[in-house]
């Protein structure tokens, strides 16, 4: 529940619409519901403006389904994270509007269309092989009611490629940089724009990128003013933190 649903409520309640039976009915669940092997935090929304996501890494398939039969009774958006294919086809066969992801490896259920920013989040790609992660970022951005434009393949190597791209990235209010190898990426557009800029590191890269750890130390020690930086890998936690700043 958010605070205007809640509102609504009450108004419902105070304007004899449903009896205090019924409001209690609807409030039973706050602030979270016991499944058991999870406690579903259903004040998330109310407490940060956003209702609980679900990372599904290290959850049973019967796990994440249980999660979701339960969220879809609270008529929000939903988004599981790390989700496999298996995931996916248990949540389908319980609500038909579940999509998947197979590169961002994310499951989205619309329940209620969020009206869309005016302004956008960039996300930016370096490589090919980053896209898994921009596709979590994006999936994430999207479901959280942000415009997104999706720039990919324009890394250091060939950087003559970011160039016919930075208009578009200069307009956004936020841009999110996503690298492995060495994360120079991260730096270039700092430079070259006056938008905040979130980094992501990627694992991917040879023996002495160490899982990202390379790329995550390049963002981390970057010259350029306004470079911030998730996780190794972590689209989610960038494009949330991206629609925060994009709808402030």
């Amino acid at each position: 529940m958010n605070k205007e649903e809640i509102r609504n409520l009450l108004e419902s309640v105070k304007e004899n619409k449903i009896n205090i039976e019924e409001a209690l009915g609807k409030l039973e669940d706050l602030p979270f519901k016991d499944l058991g092997f999870a406690k579903i935090d259903n004040h998330r929304e109310l407490r940060g403006g956003y209702p609980e996501v679900i990372y599904c890494g290290g959850k049973t398939v019967e796990q994440v389904r249980d999660i979701v039969q339960f969220m879809l009774t609270k008529d929000n958006n939903i988004l599981g994270t790390r989700a496999t294919e298996e995931m996916y086809h248990a949540v389908k066969e319980i609500c038909e509007e579940a999509e998947y992801n197979k590169l961002g490896r994310t499951i989205t259920v619309k329940k209620k269309e969020e009206p869309l920013t005016d302004s956008y989040i960039a996300v930016v790609a370096a490589g090919t092989s980053d896209l898994p992660v921009v596709e979590e970022a994006v999936e994430t951005a999207k479901i959280l009611g942000n415009r997104v434009e999706k720039i990919t393949d324009v890394g250091v190597a060939g950087i003559h490629r970011l160039f016919s791209r930075l208009d578009i990235i200069r307009g956004a209010k936020v841009v999110i940089v996503i690298a492995g190898m060495e994360g120079a990426l991260a730096s270039v557009i700092g430079g070259l724009v006056n938008k905040p800029v979130i980094a992501v590191p990627t694992s991917v890269g040879y023996g002495a990128n160490f899982g990202g750890i390379s790329a995550l130390l390049s963002m981390l020690n970057s010259c350029a003013s306004g470079v911030s930086v998730v996780n190794i890998d972590n689209g989610f936690g960038a494009a949330y933190n991206a629609s925060i700043i994009n709808k402030l």
